[in-house]
């Protein structure tokens, strides 16, 4: 019995996934700059820069979004 195989790579639903990904961090970003009126000058920046950094990752997440469904229509090869 050989329990170090690996899990078939399943990727059906690599798209939903980074969609509902995308949407947390925007979502994450919202609540960030409500929470930036209450907050001293430094957390501001702190809280931009986090938020730039989301910024990016949200478009890496749909650049990959669109990579995984052009995948998803040739059948995965």
């Amino acid at each position: 019995m050989n329990q170090n195989r690996p899990n078939p790579d399943d990727r059906s639903d690599n798209v939903e996934k980074l969609q509902d990904m995308v949407q947390n961090t925007i979502e994450n970003i919202d609540e960030a700059q409500d929470t930036m009126q209450f907050a001293s000058q430094e957390e501001r920046e702190r809280i931009e820069a986090k938020n730039h950094r989301r910024e990016e990752s949200i478009q890496a997440m749909r650049n990959e979004i669109k990579d995984e469904a052009n995948q998803r229509e040739n059948g995965y090869r």
